[in-house]
């Protein structure tokens, strides 16, 4: 790992629609975002893949062109594409193409979340079970939060349903990022065919993975020694055991020499503390809305929004609880207990809030009191 000091920081944009907006706004703030955090230093900008909510990253890998379009320099990369609504072969050819005009800019992270989808509605994932709070060396493990029911949900598994032809089925999770890296690297074979990617091949793109347990995308990850991405910002009661997961089957390879963990946070930045507290009020309404099963709705407005009520709140309470919200000293003090505790060797940040200058102040505040070299 390396030392706190030297940990880069990168930006996971999920590209929210806020209330009284619409995705086009959301887009072109997104651009806006990107080369404002290209300046102040961070190193990634990456860009979730959602579908049917109030979020424009929808089609992620498009979205990745536009962005490496206007910067300049910083990496862009998808966080991550969803293996069973795309085939190997398009996600090749997709970032084939970007990688032609921006070469060796691309980060390609693929997560298992369809997969992991069928594994629990055919009974072969064991269910969440629960288990209490625990500090671990100052770092919050919150009990886990059991995934089944939301992705049981009817519109959930509808929306699954509509983005992908009648009876597909996710291929196995490995199988697939074989086939990807056979495409990249020239050596895919269909049956006894030989198929070349045009463009893809030889294309100038990391491969990363990422996972939110102990499971297949750590095991993968490590197995094939790629870079591996530790969600605590999603499943923070599991970081702990993806990331030593990642670290228990990690092998040399081409890629990598060492294992090369890093992981997520939500974080909001302000002033002072009461001030990002305020403007980081809404989160909660945000993932009730997601974990209810009604999808992410547009992100409502400090100012306006009513208070989540007791029932509401035990909903989303592991995650509000494990945001870093303040001044820059408290968020920057959160991040460095993360960073230590996972043995982070980077740190990717998300920072939502209704007021898109508050979400560039967030980001400047953070990159400043890191010491990240364009905020200096």
């Amino acid at each position: 790992m390396s030392s706190v000091a030297a940990i880069p920081l990168s930006v996971l944009d999920l590209v929210p629609v806020v209330d009284g907006s619409d995705a086009p706004t959301a887009i072109r703030r997104s651009v806006e975002l990107a080369r404002h955090v290209e300046r102040l230093g961070y190193r990634r900008y990456w860009l979730a893949e959602h579908h049917f909510v109030a979020v424009a990253s929808s089609s992620s890998m498009t979205l990745i062109g536009l962005i490496a379009a206007a910067t300049e320099s910083i990496r862009v990369g998808s966080a991550a594409v969803q293996i069973g609504l795309h085939t190997p072969v398009s996600i090749v050819e997709a970032f084939g193409t970007i990688d032609a005009l921006y070469p060796g800019r691309l980060d390609l992270g693929l997560g298992r979340s369809a997969q992991r989808r069928t594994e629990i509605a055919s009974g072969s994932r064991p269910p969440t079970t629960p288990q209490p709070d625990k500090i671990v060396d100052g770092l919050l493990i919150p009990s886990p939060f059991p995934v089944e029911k939301l992705l049981g949900s009817p519109r959930v598994v509808a929306a699954y349903e509509a983005s992908q032809f009648e009876g597909a089925q996710p291929p196995d999770f490995d199988d697939v990022v074989s086939d990807l890296i056979a495409l990249l690297e020239g050596r895919f074979r269909h049956g006894e065919i030989p198929l070349t990617a045009v463009p893809g091949t030889g294309a100038d793109v990391q491969v990363w993975i990422f996972g939110s347990s102990k499971r297949q995308s750590a095991q993968t990850a490590g197995a094939l020694g790629l870079p591996f991405v530790a969600n605590y910002h999603v499943s923070p009661s599991t970081v702990l055991e993806a990331a030593e997961a990642y670290r228990g089957a990690f092998r040399p390879s081409a890629e990598l020499a060492e294992p090369y963990v890093v992981v997520s946070a939500d974080v909001v930045v302000a002033d002072d503390d009461a001030t990002a507290q305020h403007r980081a009020s809404t989160y909660g309404h945000w993932v009730h809305s997601i974990r209810s099963g009604a999808g992410a709705a547009p992100y409502l407005d400090p100012d306006t929004a009513p208070a989540l009520d007791d029932e509401q709140r035990a909903i989303v309470d592991d995650r509000i609880r494990t945001q870093f919200v303040g001044s820059p000293g408290t968020v920057v003090d959160g991040l460095r207990t993360l960073a230590r505790v996972t043995g982070a060797d980077e740190l990717v940040i998300t920072s939502v809030t209704h007021d898109f200058d508050h979400r560039l102040q967030s980001h400047e505040l953070l990159a400043r009191a890191w010491g990240l070299e364009g905020a200096r």
